[in-house]
């Protein structure tokens, strides 16, 4: 339990770095309904803490600071470039900028190192409060728009080897994210396996209606009807145009003669 708690206290402070907390509102990061034993509780973990840290790098217990008078609390004092998150976001935000001016091979290249930077999903040992839930909503969230902007600058960089099973991979994570769902048909399209495409389309129209009561996605629906004309070019335009659009808004539907990116 001291190993969890010292942990949640050490993801905490990295989630809010060079920031100062105090100890009430550590306790409220710690418990919604914090015990009585709560202050006793965290200064205990925090000198515990420090000797953690001092295990893991001599010295590194001085990160951890201390602060009196009007900013009572405590901090660690930590560098963006030092963790990961600063980086991912950054590499994220990045590939997704170069996916958007049409440079796919290059956003493949930031997108894979932004994806390197993660062990798996964020946050299963952390207490599951409402400000920590919120953290790991948010988090996780973010690592798979990264994930989708990734699968579709493969697909339009033609490197899709081997890309419909990190995609199923990825669905079995988040199963209810309908891009997935869209970029795992396009890469069996594009690959001119229309049964396959039709097959995974059938699965998300019958996930989304039995558990969710909702009908087939739009963006999956507009690639139902690439699949259904065997049409590999169609579904790599649909890909490129729901890259490309405002979030949510769905590229208008155009015929053979009028492509839907020039």
């Amino acid at each position: 339990m001291g190993s969890s708690v010292r942990r949640a206290i050490l993801t905490a402070f990295l989630l809010r770095p060079r920031q100062t907390i105090g100890v009430a509102e550590l306790s409220e990061l710690l418990w919604d309904d914090p015990p009585a034993s709560a202050t006793a509780n965290i200064r205990s973990h925090l000198t515990g803490l420090r000797r953690s840290l001092d295990e893991a790098g001599p010295g590194l217990s001085h990160r951890l600071k201390t602060f009196r008078g009007g900013r009572s609390g405590y901090g660690l004092q930590v560098d963006p470039d030092e963790f990961d998150l600063p980086r991912f976001t950054l590499a994220a935000r990045h590939g997704r900028n170069m996916l958007l001016r049409g440079e796919a091979a290059r956003a493949v290249t930031t997108l894979e190192d932004a994806m390197a930077l993660w062990r798996g999903p964020f946050g299963q040992e952390l207490p599951p409060t409402r400000w920590f839930n919120a953290h790991v909503a948010g988090l996780n969230n973010a690592r798979f728009d990264a994930l989708q902007d990734l699968f579709a600058a493969r697909i339009l960089a033609d490197r899709t080897e081997l890309l419909s099973l990190r995609i199923e991979s990825a669905i079995a994570e988040a199963p209810y994210r309908q891009r997935l769902w869209e970029l795992l048909a396009a890469v069996h399209c594009i690959h001119g396996d229309a049964a396959s495409a039709l097959s995974v389309i059938k699965r998300c129209q019958r996930l989304f209606a039995d558990d969710l009561g909702l009908g087939l996605p739009p963006h999956v629906e507009a690639m139902q009807l690439a699949a259904l004309n065997w049409n590999g070019d169609q579904a790599r335009r649909l890909v490129a145009a729901h890259a490309l659009a405002p979030d949510g808004e769905l590229p208008a539907r155009t015929t053979e003669a009028q492509p839907l990116l020039s």
